[in-house]
C-alpha cells in the first residue's frame, strides 16, 4: 500500500505540473511559436506525471487508485489539449 505522504506528494507534484503546463497552454494560445521550449518542457512534466502516477497505482489501495485515475483523466485531458492546439 502507498503511503499517505506518498500519495500526497505525488499528487502535489501532479498538481504543479497541470499548473506549469495551464500556464503554458494559455500562454502558447496567445503567443503561439514564442515559448516553443517552455511548451515542450510542459508537455514533458505531463508524461512525467503520468509515468509516477501509473507506477504508484500498482501499489496503492482502491480509494488511492480513484484518486490516482481522476488525476491521470487531467493529465490525459491537458495533454490532449496542447497536443491538438496548432503551435
Amino acid at each position: 500500500m502507498a503511503t499517505r505522504e506518498s500519495m500526497d506528494t505525488l499528487l502535489q507534484q501532479c498538481e504543479d505540473a497541470i499548473r506549469f503546463a495551464q500556464e503554458q497552454f494559455e500562454s502558447g494560445r496567445t503567443q503561439e511559436h514564442f515559448n516553443d521550449l517552455e511548451y515542450s518542457n510542459a508537455l514533458q512534466s505531463l508524461e512525467a506525471a503520468y509515468n509516477d502516477i501509473t507506477q504508484m497505482a500498482h501499489s496503492a489501495n482502491s480509494q488511492q487508485r480513484e484518486q490516482l485515475h481522476r488525476m491521470r483523466l487531467q493529465l490525459q485531458q491537458l495533454q490532449n489539449q496542447m497536443i491538438i492546439l496548432p503551435h
